[in-house]
């Protein structure tokens, strides 16, 4: 398989209401592609937070697109600008998740 797509999510905590113990969650969500044939390292296609978060996620799983939850790893890529390649100190990271994946991907094949 020469293209890899990911979707990475979290949920943080956006807010504490006053008073309560209500909290409310705000999901943040990457999406990464990556084409070992075509591209030196995974781009970011989609970010974002939210009902937009929501809505990736969304399309992910109507496309059957792995998801992978890891916070630390969110919150830095969707800093990134959309096209964007990951830099090179979370290709570590994104290589494991992505050896992960295909490994998945294999033991579906079984």
């Amino acid at each position: 398989m020469s293209l890899v797509k990911l979707m990475l999510d979290c949920k943080i905590i956006k807010n504490k209401k006053r008073g309560g113990d209500l909290r409310m969650t705000k999901k943040k969500v990457a999406a990464l592609k990556y084409d070992i044939e075509k591209d030196n390292a995974p781009k970011v296609v989609a970010a974002g937070s939210g009902t937009i978060g929501e809505k990736i996620i969304e399309i992910a799983k109507e496309n059957n697109i792995p998801l992978y939850s890891d916070k630390q790893l969110v919150e830095q890529l969707i800093k990134l600008e959309l096209g964007s390649t990951i830099p090179p100190n979370l290709y570590q990271v994104v290589a494991e998740i992505l050896v992960y994946i295909y490994s998945l991907e294999e033991e579906v094949k079984k």
